[in-house]
């Protein structure tokens, strides 16, 4: 397991040059221009100038050049400072990741749970009404966009019900020592429904299917045999077998979980990492561009690399799949 481990961590840090190198590429040969994306509209601003902020930012340098100092820059720990916003890249990370981090856990959690909890009364109920109207819902929540549900629930219930505020993290125009929990509370509901809807329809189908294989084994005839009711077989016998593989599940959502993200927090006006991560792209703001995608490259990574542990526990067959 110990080599295992060894051997994954190599493979992240080359998976992070290339994907340093690729994604550099990209913004290189891409028509955004930083430049002008900076300064807008204004046509005030002379030739003179966009060349003094080129050399200023050392985009006047070569590909290859920029690359290079910017990596080297990465290795040291520093990554860079941000066009846009004017202060160290890993300030604006660390403060804007944990916002997200608050409401995708939170989001992770709510799915987990309600998906686990749908899944096992699906298989327990096996063609029953309830086990196909859980089914429908599952297959509607795959097919459905992130920014299509947030924008329904936006609408439904900020707009027309006015139970929960349009969008932010806090009232506008209220200082920060003056914001109450609960106010805080009220502007992270939708965003964190949005994403816990989304999530719920992977676990709820895995289980059910885990479970079905459960109900299905020759120890569960007997237990049925013997008399045991629906909830002693499931607490004798499915939790123990279902549970693992679900959290398992959960881990390798990770990289939809910031996909989902993302979107989520573009349509709420949520400040977190997703949202600044569109600002960073529409702006130009490479630095911090780059500095998000290596952040959440990392953050996927370690849900994957928790996954594939878990399935590892589970199934110790599993370990040549590493």
């Amino acid at each position: 397991m110990t080599k295992k481990i060894v051997i994954r961590l190599i493979r992240v840090v080359t998976l992070m040059f290339g994907l340093s190198i690729l994604t550099f590429s990209l913004l290189h040969f891409s028509p955004m221009d930083p430049v002008n994306a900076y300064i807008g509209g204004d046509s005030s601003v002379s030739p003179e100038q966009i060349e003094q902020f080129k050399e200023y930012w050392g985009l006047n340098k070569s590909p290859v050049e920029q690359y290079l100092s910017w990596i080297t820059a990465i290795l040291h720990g520093d990554f860079g400072v941000s066009k846009l916003y004017r202060i160290p890249v890993i300030d604006i990370i660390k403060s804007r990741f944990m916002t997200s981090l608050v409401l995708m856990g939170t989001a992770w959690v709510l799915s987990a749970g309600i998906g686990y909890i749908l899944g096992v009364i699906a298989a327990m109920n096996r063609g029953k009404v309830i086990d196909r109207v859980i089914k429908w819902y599952s297959y509607t929540l795959v097919s459905t966009p992130t920014f299509w549900l947030a924008l329904i629930l936006l609408i439904v219930f900020a707009v027309w019900l006015q139970w929960f505020p349009v969008g932010l993290t806090v009232p506008a125009g209220v200082l920060e020592a003056d914001v109450q929990f609960v106010d805080r509370v009220r502007h992270f509901v939708l965003p964190a429904l949005t994403l816990s809807f989304l999530g719920v329809a992977n676990v709820t189908m895995h289980t059910r299917e885990k479970m079905l294989d459960i109900l299905d084994k020759e120890y569960i005839t007997f237990a049925k045999a013997r008399g045991e009711s629906k909830w002693k077989i499931f607490k004798n016998h499915g939790f123990r077998n279902s549970i693992l593989p679900a959290i398992a599940l959960q881990f390798a959502y990770f990289g939809e979980l910031f996909g989902g993200s993302v979107l989520a927090e573009q349509v709420f006006a949520y400040p977190g990492l997703g949202s600044t991560l569109t600002t960073a792209g529409l702006k130009g703001d490479i630095p911090l561009l780059m500095g998000i995608i290596l952040i959440s490259a990392v953050f996927v990574f370690m849900g994957n690399f928790i996954a594939d542990i878990l399935r590892t526990i589970v199934d110790p067959r599993m370990k040549g799949d590493w």
